[in-house]
């Protein structure tokens, strides 16, 4: 805890009380940077953090920050909330070789934070599956779900109050298969499951805190990585990431709706689409995409600024409305609960962006939220 109080210390950080607060909240890698198209190790890294955020006032504020194991490796949502604000489990995919510190190593901590303390703290810290990637809470609170990317399987998790227990793990194919990111339907009944190793999407039942994989494996684009689901639990959006050859990668929809479900339409986004989120009202979807912000700057393929992408959303059918430059190597998203300011992570600026919704077009505003460390996943409590 020495540690913790010594980084919120040194942040200046202001700890407000968050109970009335609609909260975000953002993991920070600092083992790694983009160094002219390269990821590299940094040697004797700061620890990871996570940032906690106000984003029920505009403009949001930043409330408190704590040292937490964290990663940028997978889907930017390896960070998920219970719906009642008052715990979030934090993943971490990579962590430094302890017999080489130049390289990083699979990791498979999930750590626990009660956000209800003053400050906010690390109570527990649990095992998943090597790689652990994306998590997401289910919307009674009572169960939780997180990908594995490094052994082809999802660990699963009970919820009760504040303490969270480690429950199974299911196979979901090869530890090639790669998943990556989960995310549930509104009734909790199913759940989908990204495989960009395999490019497979897997469904799975949910009865109760009794989880199990379906014999429904199927196909969006290549390399599935970012999901969300609808609040009416109608569609699924998949980020397709693609294989970072500078080629236009895509967005699929799922009709959720469908027996059984099956994707039904794919348009292109973008080189990359490293994040994915759908408005708490169900009219949009965000998308944040690296633009060619990761390669050398010699490279055909690379651009100065990022982007993020407004679509709307009819049906079953996505339509462009609205788009921003942002930043480098950019990751998450999250929006406030009236859908009007988005958040976006920027790795390399070590910043959140935050754009206004006006009618359908985004609006940039001037503000900017400081982390002490690179964005890698950011998340809000999904009721």
């Amino acid at each position: 805890m020495k540690t913790i109080a010594i980084a919120l210390l040194a942040a200046g950080v202001t700890l407000a009380p968050l109970a009335r607060a609609q909260l975000a909240v953002s993991a920070n890698d600092n083992k790694v940077v983009l160094d002219n198209g390269t990821v590299k190790t940094v040697a004797n890294p700061a620890p990871d953090t996570v940032s906690i955020i106000d984003l029920g006032t505009y403009p949001p504020k930043l409330l408190a920050e704590l040292a937490v194991p964290a990663s940028v490796v997978g889907p930017p949502l390896s960070v998920a909330l219970a719906p009642d604000e008052s715990i979030a489990l934090v993943t971490s995919a990579e962590k430094i070789d302890p017999k080489d510190p130049t390289k990083r190593i699979p990791d498979n901590r999930v750590s626990v934070i009660d956000l209800k303390a003053s400050p906010p703290r690390v109570i527990a810290t649990l095992e998943a599956g090597a790689g652990a990637a994306g998590v997401s809470i289910n919307h009674a609170g009572k169960l939780a779900i997180v990908a594995n990317r490094a052994e082809g399987t999802v660990s699963t998790f009970s919820i009760s109050g504040k303490t969270v227990t480690h429950t199974g793990k299911i196979k979901l194919g090869e530890a090639t298969s790669g998943p990556s990111h989960v995310v549930f339907t509104p009734d909790d009944k199913r759940a989908l499951v990204t495989r960009d190793g395999d490019n497979g999407l897997t469904m799975l039942a949910i009865d109760g805190g009794k989880v199990s994989a379906t014999n429904r494996t199927f196909y969006a684009g290549l390399r599935p990585y970012g999901a969300d689901i609808s609040p009416r639990g109608d569609i699924a959006v998949v980020a397709n990431v693609g294989r970072n050859f500078g080629d236009a990668d895509t967005v699929s929809v799922i009709d959720l709706r469908a027996n059984p479900p099956r994707t039904v339409d794919t348009i292109t986004v973008g080189a990359t689409p490293e994040g994915i989120k759908m408005s708490p009202d169900g009219k949009f979807v965000a998308v944040v995409i690296h633009n060619g912000t990761g390669k050398p700057v010699d490279s055909p393929f690379y651009n100065p600024f990022g982007k993020l992408l407004l679509y709307a959303v009819n049906g079953t059918r996505l339509s462009k409305t609205s788009e921003e430059r942002i930043g480098r190597w950019s990751q998450g998203i999250a929006f406030s609960q009236d859908s009007k300011t988005v958040l976006v992570q920027n790795m390399v600026e070590k910043n959140i962006q935050v754009f206004r919704i006006e009618g359908d077009e985004l609006r940039e505003t001037l503000h900017r939220i400081p982390l002490k460390g690179g964005g890698a996943a950011i998340r809000t409590a999904e009721k």
